[in-house]
């Protein structure tokens, strides 16, 4: 019974003895830090590996997430310069850059933070009138991120982007505001329906200037054509007629030839010389000079064909 308690009471030993040994021995995973004490003053900060502390003297005091952290903070009441309330939310990225002063410099961080960023953007927000709030937000995002991260060093905190989620004026600002914008595009939209118009009419302007340019050099054209044609047709008609001239007087030269080598007498050959002259003056208003021998020849001629005549009726 002795040796079963005593069994009892050695393995409750060293059970208790494991519990101690496993509870001193810490794993820091990554991206984590550990602020230890001992005896209730600040001992290290342990990063990433295993650790050992001493049992009842030691302790974990504070567990910190070095990874970046995002806190949305709730819509918070601003006056801007010409005084318009409006409502503005933020998200402030940070991160945790040094533990110790993370864990002793500020009772809650958060809300510190969510304070400050509160405090500061009523400040920036009350430098500015609305029209600038409403267009300024990389500005604002900046001075806001300098101010804050300049406030949190000393708590350990880095602020890495501040970030203005919404901007809400007041509903009668919203009224006005949506009622600007339709206004505007409005005009944009008339201003556009005016220039397509505009390039229509220009379009339409062209097209005629165009179809009459292109209309006049067709009339050209054809108005040339036109003269081309009449005037071959004139040389055609003159060549014709010079041709048709030049064949006559050919044809009465070689009757006048065949003649004459016949043994024709002068008057004979002047008679087929005047009606040479008779067919090439025939149908046309021409002028024909005859030689004053001819006319003599003819005269003599014409004597003797009516003393012919006189013989024969006597008779």
């Amino acid at each position: 019974m002795d040796f079963l308690l005593s069994f009892i009471g050695i393995s409750i030993l060293v059970v208790v003895v494991l519990l101690l040994l496993t509870s001193c021995v810490k794993i820091v995973p990554q991206a984590q830090a550990l602020v230890v004490e001992r005896l209730g003053a600040y001992l290290d900060t342990w990063s990433v590996g295993v650790h050992f502390k001493m049992p009842f003297i030691d302790r974990v005091a504070k567990r910190v997430i070095l990874k970046e952290q995002v806190v949305d903070f709730a819509p918070q009441p601003v006056i801007t310069k010409d005084n318009v309330t409006m409502k503005i939310d933020t998200v402030v990225f940070f991160q945790i850059t040094d533990p110790k002063l993370y864990a002793y410099g500020v009772e809650n961080p958060i809300m510190a933070i969510e304070n400050l960023t509160a405090t500061t953007l009523r400040n920036i927000i009350g430098d500015l009138e609305l029209d600038q709030t409403l267009t300024s937000r990389e500005t604002i995002n900046t001075k806001m991120r300098a101010a804050l991260d300049v406030a949190t060093d000393p708590w350990g905190i880095k602020v890495n982007r501040v970030e203005l989620k919404n901007i809400i004026p007041p509903a009668a600002i919203q009224d006005a505001m949506e009622k600007q914008m339709k206004a505007e595009r409005e005009r944009r939209e008339a201003i556009l329906r005016a220039e397509g118009e505009k390039k229509s009419t220009i379009l339409v302007a062209e097209g005629k200037k165009q179809s009459a340019i292109l209309d006049a050099e067709a009339d050209k054209q054809a108005a040339i054509l036109h003269a081309e044609a009449e005037k071959e047709k004139r040389i055609r008609e003159a060549e014709g007629q010079a041709e048709a001239i030049l064949k006559i007087q050919q044809a009465n030269a070689d009757g006048i030839r065949m003649i004459k080598e016949a043994g024709a007498d002068q008057a004979v050959l002047t008679l087929k010389s005047l009606e040479a002259f008779t067919k090439a003056a025939d149908g046309r208003a021409t002028k024909i000079i005859i030689p004053s021998e001819i006319q003599s020849v003819a005269g003599l001629v014409k004597s003797v064909t009516e003393i012919a005549k006189d013989t024969d009726v006597k008779a």
